[in-house]
């Protein structure tokens, strides 16, 4: 039996210790050289990842419960004499590979997607490497099961499908306490927390804790597109009630049956959580996410200076548009600053792509002023203009002056955009007669219905594609299959925010930089519409396969770790060797050895 001394104790248990000595320096090196004397640091000899090997801290059936141990039938023979495991597994040694086509054919069985949505979470709950193992090989696949467009079925039913819990719940009861909450939390270095209060969940609304789902399917996005060790993800949701009168009426609701709160007792609660995950995890990036309009601004100008915080929906989505217009400006050859662009729906998502947009703009030559009178906003009442006195803070700097329209065809005829973004939550609010006239105005329209999930995109692409004569260039929040117009095979891309989110964590956590700031998005989105190939764009598609989207992390990465340096938060040696420090810090979902 192994020395007990030989065991790892639980403020380590949930992370591989190499034993490879020259691997183990080279990844420390960047926590402790900070420390070092002044001046450039010695240049380093990058060494490929080593293989896994470590020490679990449990044995026997504890570690076959462990999900962060756990290989199940792979477990070799000398593993299962050594861990005592003997006679606790079927005698006969499978491989990662056999094991991920077993899960492959048994999903294939199911035809409904919440059922494989419910299979693929009971994988993860018992055997972490593998599920990301089977994602890493079908990622594609596997992408709108584990999140959009069925997290959001998932959210709304999470109360009636729960099995087991994952990430933190915090709520208004737990106010003086958060501190100790997430003490409760097992694994001490936390690199991504992703919260929400669950207030606007997609486009579906308000789902209070139901909205868990989002914080748990962004984090495996978070491993799976940028190798994030999934021990170092938290998902939280904050539990302030819900205004949803079937949740309050629901028997199987699994949080607090009252009004959503507001005001000061909101914000107090939320100030307590950011201080206290700066004390207890304070390398931890906080992403905020599916907050109501209001609550997202609020909160993001709130601590954007304080903390290493930013907003997904808000500049998330704004990097992952802007990155898709900046491609579709390669297939019509035309220029950025010389774009006219509408948008239908003016909240957080809206609002935080025209500010992408314009800083965009404004890199190419325009002034901020020019830029914004370059983007144009139409909310549920009409446009976005100065007359009205009914417009909420962040919709005031695209207050133009024009006579007010209430309609979106009558915006398109007057205005004239190049480009029409939907980012409303409302579906099908793209109509023919509003397609077709983009169509008219333009040799190739930009279409984005950005919108999620599927039922509240404000197009298909089928209908894009045919309401233009294949014309149109067109992007979607959540996945449309190929479409065949006329012999030719059109690909949509699909505007997902996974191009952006895990390599800005990825570069964040590598770096260190003390604030997010925005010029980290708008070099993320160069960095993803560089990644399109001339191919993809023949095909119509502005962005780039999902097969590349690691390789597309460690290129977003690289530039968040280069605005940091020279924004001045981070240390200049970081951009030494960045790509490939970054690459061999990166979690990889194969088994270890085990000692």
């Amino acid at each position: 039996m192994l020395s007990q001394n030989l065991f790892i104790f639980p403020e380590e248990c949930y992370s591989c210790r190499l034993f490879n000595s020259k691997r183990m320096m080279i990844s420390e090196s960047n926590k402790t050289i900070d420390e070092q004397a002044q001046g450039k640091a010695p240049e380093q000899k990058v060494l490929p990842p080593a293989k896994k090997m470590m020490v679990p801290s449990e044995r026997g059936v504890k570690l076959i419960h462990n999900p962060v141990f756990n290989k199940g039938t792979a477990f070799s023979k000398s593993e299962r004499q050594t861990l005592g495991l003997r006679g606790l597994l079927p005698p006969k040694v499978i491989s990662q590979d056999l094991q991920a086509d077993r899960i492959m054919t048994n999903l294939h069985k199911n035809s409904d997607d919440l059922e494989k949505y419910i299979s693929m979470v009971s994988l993860q709950d018992r055997n972490e490497n593998l599920f990301y193992y089977v994602i890493q090989r079908h990622l594609e696949e596997l992408m709108p099961i584990i999140y959009t467009p069925t997290v959001g079925k998932a959210c709304q039913e999470f109360g009636h499908i729960y099995r087991r819990s994952r990430g933190l719940y915090i709520s208004i009861e737990d106010k003086g306490h958060i501190k100790e909450v997430l003490l409760n939390w097992p694994h001490k270095d936390v690199k991504v927390i992703v919260v929400t209060d669950g207030g606007r969940i997609l486009g579906l609304g308000d789902l209070g804790v139901n909205g868990m789902g989002i914080p748990i399917g962004k984090l495996a996005l978070y491993t799976a597109c940028a190798g994030i060790d999934p021990t170092g993800c938290l998902p939280v949701t904050v539990d302030v009630g819900t205004n949803n009168e079937s949740l309050l009426k629901d028997p199987l609701y699994l949080g607090h049956q009252h009004k959503r709160i507001s005001g000061d007792a909101y914000q107090e609660l939320f100030d307590e959580f950011i201080k206290a995950v700066q004390e207890i995890f304070p390398n931890a990036i906080i992403q905020f996410e599916d907050f109501a309009t209001q609550n997202a601004f609020t909160l993001l100008d709130r601590y954007r200076e304080k903390a290493r915080v930013f907003n997904d929906d808000i500049q998330g989505t704004a990097s992952v548009a802007l990155a898709g217009l900046l491609s579709a400006l390669r297939i019509t050859k035309q220029n950025l600053e010389d774009q006219k662009i509408l948008f239908l729906g003016a909240g957080e998502a809206g609002i935080g792509i025209g500010n992408m947009i314009s800083l965009a703009m404004q890199e190419s030559g325009l002034s901020e002023e020019k830029a914004r009178q370059n983007i144009w906003f139409m909310d549920s009442k009409g446009l976005v203009c100065a007359s009205r006195n009914d417009l909420a803070r962040h919709k005031l700097e695209y207050a133009h002056e024009h006579p007010f329209i209430n309609s979106l065809e009558e915006a398109v005829k007057i205005l004239k955009p190049q480009a029409l973004i939907g980012v409303s939550g409302q579906g099908g609010t793209f109509t023919e007669e509003i397609i077709r006239l983009m169509a008219e105005i333009n040799e190739k329209p930009i279409i984005f219905a950005l919108s999620n999930p599927t039922s509240q995109s404000e197009c298909t692409a089928e209908q894009a594609y045919n309401w233009t004569n294949g014309k149109a260039i067109f992007a979607s929040g959540s996945p449309f299959a190929p479409v065949e117009y006329k012999g030719k095979k059109l690909i949509p891309g699909q505007g997902n925010n996974v191009y952006i989110f895990p390599g800005i964590g990825l570069g964040l956590s590598y770096c260190h930089a003390q604030t997010v700031p925005d010029r980290m998005f708008f070099e993320a989105a160069k960095e993803v519409a560089n990644s399109v190939s001339e191919e993809e764009l023949a095909n119509g598609t502005v962005y780039p396969s999902f097969q590349r989207i690691k390789e597309v992390s460690i290129k977003i990465a690289a530039a968040v770790v280069k605005v940091g340096v020279e924004e001045g938060g981070v240390p200049g040696h970081y951009m030494n060797h960045v790509e490939e420090k970054v690459r061999n810090v990166m979690y990889t979902p194969e088994y270890p050895d085990y000692l």
